[in-house]
């Protein structure tokens, strides 16, 4: 522990509030709230952490604290810092994933939609629907029992669903508000648990159809009350009472937590939600972020009624959520939540062999490369390949990695701008020369280890840059490929060394993983690059002519000899304005004649 961590533990107030954990880099890695701001701060500095805890206090380099007035102000606070600086320990309030929900849109031609956000739009909103197969499969049911609208705009005549009688055909056909508004009062009954009674009005149609003999009919209406059975009868469990709530149950072990929603909706269980991450709180404490962060970051619908197990604190939920928050002390009720608990508790025991596994793959993985090249643990790794065909279109990538695994929001593409010909060792020298540039200028976060694919060339320009243009002191290896284009070696060090790995080693399989990785994201952008250069033509640089222009022209026209001869007039005929046609001929003219 550090002589400045150690003053300000000396001087923690007694009172709630939210502290920063910072590393050296001055990034904000975790983020707490506490009744006792002194108490939990001192708690990660003192006594016997598991391996997980131990790493995140390793990284501390600081921290900073805020006090608040109230509990409840602090757990607002620590959400809001959690969605501000997007701390890389507080994985449970990173995990935005949002559930599907079907919804009848507010239009005079509404359409029945699967969509991941609810809106303030006047639409009606049904589920949410963890199961996103199962979100699809009732639409797919509804669609072939309602026909409403599917374009999300009209198109001039009506299209494949018409004949299949899956729409009415606003688009041609007149269809009334009285026919869309007694569709949307069905559907609205449908979702809301009324499917057993349109499940019998089908059976009645089915035995019409077949006492006229119309068994193609008859077979239509027992197949989709089989998709009835199959997609909205698979709840078990029941309550008597209509109300929709939403049931949580936890369980914690060994620094782990899963928590468990079931989703009540008319009386019946119709999905349920699993949740697993690492904790480093106090498991209540961490249980009241989760539910704040599941309704107010993550804009899940709040129910009527919210069911909690013993020991958590209602009234904060209550005063944060504005929501009737229970603890239910008996009859099915209380069953539901020991369920929840119980499956949580499974859940948590059946995950831990995953979870070692994970860990053992990129945790301990990252911190065996730090060891082996002696430097600190490389948290942060930046990569970098270069992709060209003999020169042509070149450019290069960068990946990150973040704690062993990719951070998609890290990735960067570089069109090479100063580099002429197969020159790799000056496309590295670029490319490493702006991402840095820019880093710096920016005070962007610094990678802990960079890796150039490459050996001692492109180690070496790499490395010019970064000293002696940018005096930046990070630690940078190569790495090289064998004849079957797999990674064979790590070069370390000046001069460059190999560095000897086991093959069969979690830190190995890393640098191979990142190494497939950043040739992989080079070589797509490569493509891309090339593909656009085929299609290009001598419209592509005359101003006025984008895509749309130009697609209109060439199908028309079939060749740029063909539109070099033609008109103004002809040109306006196809909707090009009087100048831009001008221009056209004009340009293509006279690249003939330079030609």
């Amino acid at each position: 522990m550090n002589k400045h961590i150690q003053d300000k533990l000396a001087v923690l107030p007694d009172k709630p509030g939210c502290y920063l954990m910072k590393n050296k880099h001055d990034e904000v890695i975790y983020v707490g709230k506490s009744k006792v701001l002194k108490n939990r701060v001192r708690s990660y500095f003192t006594g016997a952490h598991d391996a997980k805890t131990q790493r995140l206090v390793r990284e501390i380099n600081h921290f900073e604290y805020i006090v608040t007035s109230s509990e409840i102000e602090a757990l607002i606070l620590e959400m809001n810092l959690i969605k501000k600086y997007d701390p890389k320990y507080n994985v449970l309030l990173k995990d935005d994933k949002s559930y599907p929900y079907i919804k009848i849109t507010n239009e005079n031609q509404p359409r029945l939609l699967v969509v991941r956000e609810v809106k303030k739009d006047k639409g009606k909103y049904f589920g949410p629907y963890p199961n996103v197969y199962a979100a699809r499969e009732t639409k797919k049911l509804l669609d072939r029992l309602y026909p409403l609208r599917k374009c999300s705009t009209l198109p001039d005549r009506v299209c494949l669903y018409y004949h299949i009688h899956q729409c009415l055909g606003p688009c041609e056909y007149t269809v009334t508000d009285d026919t869309n508004r007694e569709i949307v009062q069905n559907i609205t009954k449908f979702l809301s648990g009324g499917h057993k009674e349109i499940k019998n009005d089908l059976k009645r149609k089915m035995g019409d159809a077949s006492e006229k003999l119309d068994f193609e009919r008859a077979k239509e209406y027992r197949d989709l009350i089989q998709h009835i059975e199959a997609v909205m009868e698979q709840q078990k469990m029941t309550l008597n009472e209509k109300t929709d709530r939403d049931i949580f149950g936890y369980a914690y072990d060994k620094g782990w937590m899963c928590v468990q929603v079931f989703f009540i909706r008319q009386g019946k269980l119709i999905e349920r939600d699993v949740s697993i991450f690492p904790i480093f709180d106090d498991p209540e404490e961490t249980f009241l972020t989760y539910i704040g962060r599941f309704y107010l970051h993550q804009n899940h619908p709040k129910p009527k009624e919210i069911f909690v197990p013993l020991k958590t604190d209602t009234n904060i939920l209550k005063e944060l959520l504005e929501v009737d928050v229970k603890i239910p002390m008996r009859g099915r009720k209380k069953e539901l939540v020991e369920l929840a608990m119980q499956n949580a508790y499974i859940a948590l025991k059946e995950k831990f062999s995953i979870i070692e596994q994970d860990e053992e793959r990129t945790i301990k993985a990252m911190e065996k490369l730090g060891e082996v090249l002696n430097i600190e643990t490389p948290h942060r790794i930046e990569a970098f390949d270069n992709s060209n065909i003999q020169g042509t279109d070149p450019v290069s990538a960068m990946v990150t990695f973040v704690d062993g695994k990719p951070y998609k929001k890290g990735y960067r593409k570089y069109k090479v701008k100063s580099v002429q010909g197969p020159d790799d060792y000056e496309t590295m020298r670029e490319v490493i020369r702006r991402r840095y540039t820019r880093v710096l200028k920016e005070h962007l976060p610094l990678p802990d280890l960079i890796m150039v694919d490459g050996g001692k060339g492109q180690m070496s320009a790499a490395m010019d840059v970064l000293e002696n243009e940018l005096n930046l002191d990070i630690p940078l290896c190569g790495l090289a490929k064998d004849e079957k284009h797999r990674t064979s070696e790590l070069l370390y060090g000046d001069p460059p060394q190999v560095v000897h790995f086991d093959r069969k080693a979690p830190e190995f399989y890393l640098i191979q993983r990142i190494q497939d990785e950043v040739h992989r994201f080079a070589l797509t952008f490569h493509r891309q690059l090339r593909g656009k250069s085929t299609f290009r033509s001598s419209l592509d640089d005359i101003k006025g002519v984008g895509e749309k222009r130009k697609r209109t022209l060439l199908r028309h026209f079939r060749s740029i000899e063909e539109i070099k001869v033609t008109s103004v007039a002809d040109l306006k005929k196809l909707g090009i304005p009087e100048p831009v046609a001008e221009q056209v001929l004009t340009a293509l003219n006279e690249k003939k004649e330079d030609d």
